[in-house]
């Protein structure tokens, strides 16, 4: 009898599982996952953006979240969008990490940033359990919580294309130095990486969305601490120009950040400031690409419509450092 049970439980759990796959998550294999955020009816799609935050607070990490709460109530947001580096130093140890709640659950706690987190993995989380962070476990833990390694989110006025920018980083794999990293489902990486930028150039090419946001934890273009991933300039940004990408949001340098594409209208905006900052050693960039830089904490907001997107970026007091705005025709012209 209990032989019996045993397979009816199994049974009924593969046709969960099939269900799931066949309807849920009905995208094939070899195209990035797609989830659908629900619809705004009242005003603009407005969303928090911060990188480089999970510190257990400290490194001025709750004071970046209390003025995120002040804003995110101001602008009623819809998300938030995290750059990666979610806990530091080295990742979780494990899907029940008591680090997950010191320095996510516990720090974030204010009521209007109890809205959904789209989260992308970076070096730091590389270096401890990566799948723990992708984990539907999590989720459990924290219905906020969603973390894919790359993935697309759409909206009503906008698409947000999540990349897993770490593995294509030389320096992790041939000079580690002293850290162990978490390469599992990455491997061989070539193939991982061909099927990364395969996916995302053909999703790139067959949007129709008015604006087009790709989030990534890396710099392509900085003029901070690491400065531009050669990597990246080589392998990512010839297809998000290719397929007119408006803005790409990174973290990895700890700084608030906005330069501008000198040869395509590409917005590159760093917003690292969640926690540990202030580096000092700034390569200043030329003027006319560089829009503003601060070596601080903080974190950006985005609001955006049909027409029209609206750039902040704010420091712990909350003050606005740096505005930005770009427009675009509700109908192209044929």
């Amino acid at each position: 009898m209990a032989f019996m049970k045993k397979v009816k439980f199994f049974f009924q759990l593969n046709i969960l599982v099939t269900f799931l796959f066949l309807f849920v998550f009905p995208a094939s294999m070899g195209e990035l996952q797609r989830l659908k955020h629900p619809a705004n009816t009242d005003g603009p799609l407005s969303i928090l953006v911060v990188g480089d935050w999970g510190r257990r607070g400290t490194y001025n990490q709750s004071h970046v979240a209390h003025q995120m709460g002040i804003i995110g109530e101001e602008l009623n947001i819809d998300f938030v969008v995290s750059t990666g580096d979610n806990f530091y130093d080295n990742g979780l140890i494990g899907v029940d990490d008591p680090a997950f709640e010191e320095s996510f659950t516990n720090v974030y706690n204010a009521p209007s940033l109890q809205k959904t987190w789209y989260n992308v993995l970076g070096n730091h989380d590389y270096r401890g359990d990566a799948l723990a962070q992708l984990s539907p476990i999590l989720k459990q833990r924290d219905s906020r919580w969603i973390c894919l390694r790359s993935y697309i989110v759409n909206t009503d006025v906008a698409e947000f294309f999540f990349v897993d920018t770490t593995p294509f980083q030389d320096m992790y794999f041939t000079t580690p130095k002293d850290h162990t990293y978490d390469w599992r489902d990455i491997l061989p990486r070539q193939d991982y990486l061909f099927e990364v930028l395969k996916d995302l150039d053909s999703a790139l090419r067959e949007s129709i969305a008015k604006w087009k946001i790709v989030v990534g934890h890396h710099t392509i273009k900085s003029a901070g601490h690491h400065g531009n991933s050669m990597e990246l300039e080589l392998q990512l940004l010839p297809i998000l120009q290719a397929n007119d990408v408006d803005f790409y949001l990174n973290g990895h340098d700890h700084c608030l950040e906005h330069i501008s594409s000198a040869d395509s209208p590409l917005q590159f905006l760093t917003s690292g400031g969640g926690s540990k900052s202030w580096r000092g050693d700034v390569n200043w960039w030329n003027p006319n690409e560089m829009k503003f830089y601060y070596d601080g904490q903080g974190f950006m907001a985005m609001q955006i419509t049909q027409t029209q997107v609206w750039i902040q970026f704010f420091d712990i007091f909350g003050n606005i450092l740096h505005k930005w705005s770009a427009s675009k025709n509700l109908y192209s012209i044929m």
